[in-house]
């Protein structure tokens, strides 16, 4: 297989990090017989310093026209200014859009000989094997908002959610359940937001499909207890955009670091080999303070 990557280095520590995953990929193709060819843009704060803008068109077009995207990470002091018109994350939120990346996975497999790195008790953490699924492209991140004016007063974020953009996530969510343990958790606010009813609602109707998983409802307050508790007990996890962001760093923890597991974001177009086009990433951050340090 012949395939080109796009590489978007990004700040901190992200030129080292993805050095590394392009070596890693050379020793994979020529092992199986693959062929990558690597194509470097900018995102980030590197592309506000260099172009005045987190994510220039020519990196868009690249990615649209790429089998993957490989990130590093994107972010740092330098650019953490509230008042500013761009942010290195606006960056990745927008590349999102642009690839319609749906769906962000992040699997969190403990290793027997890792067990130890993560604060939480070895005999709540044995046997977890979970798949988080968060939706992308909705929620509170997208929906109408309104800053904060002069006077500082009031402002507010809408979340937004229409039945399309929820049956397309949970049926990914049910397709991978299928292929693991036949276990699909749908997080929710149900008792609570109009938005999180009508996510249930379509997640009951999607699910007829699939009779032979296994569907449990939780509310996010009842999940982010449950993934501490009782983290071996879930298979695969489905969450619209705020409370995934939220779960998936929890969930991070159970491996003990941030810097252990790596994250998927997929969406509806298909790449030259007829396979999703996605956004492949470690899920850390851009850790500035250690950048340059191998």
């Amino acid at each position: 297989m012949q395939a080109k990557i796009v590489v978007l280095a990004g700040d901190g520590i992200g030129p080292e990090v993805t050095n590394e995953a392009k070596k890693i990929l050379d020793v994979v193709g020529e092992k199986f017989g693959h062929a990558f060819a690597y194509d470097h843009q900018l995102m980030g704060g590197c592309a506000i310093d260099a172009q005045g803008t987190s994510l220039p068109d020519a990196t868009v077009e690249a990615c649209l026209r790429a089998d993957a995207v490989l990130l590093g990470a994107v972010g740092g002091p330098k650019w953490d200014i509230p008042t500013a018109k761009d942010r290195p994350e606006r960056g990745l939120l927008a590349l999102r859009k642009a690839l319609n990346l749906f769906a962000n996975l992040r699997p969190v497999k403990l290793q027997k000989e890792l067990i130890h790195a993560s604060t939480i008790k070895e005999s709540v953490l044995e046997g977890t094997d979970l798949l988080v699924i968060r939706e992308l492209t909705g929620g509170a991140y997208f929906g109408p908002r309104q800053e904060a004016g002069d006077d500082g007063y009031e402002a507010y974020d809408t979340m937004l959610y229409t039945r399309p953009e929820i049956e397309r996530v949970v049926r990914l969510a049910a397709e991978a359940a299928r292929g693991r343990r036949g276990k699909l958790a749908s997080v929710d606010k149900a008792n609570v937001l109009a938005s999180s009813r009508l996510w249930r609602r379509v997640t009951v109707e999607v699910m007829k499909e699939y009779p032979d998983v296994e569907l449990e409802h939780v509310l996010v307050d009842a999940m982010a207890m449950h993934l501490i508790r009782r983290p071996a007990t879930f298979d695969v996890v489905v969450s619209e955009n705020l409370f995934g962001d939220i779960l998936t760093d929890e969930a991070s923890m159970l491996a003990g670091s941030m810097g252990m597991l790596p994250s998927a974001s997929l969406g509806d177009k298909l790449n030259h080999h007829d396979l999703p086009l996605g956004l492949y990433e470690p899920i850390h951050g851009s850790a500035p303070d250690i950048a340059g340090q191998g």
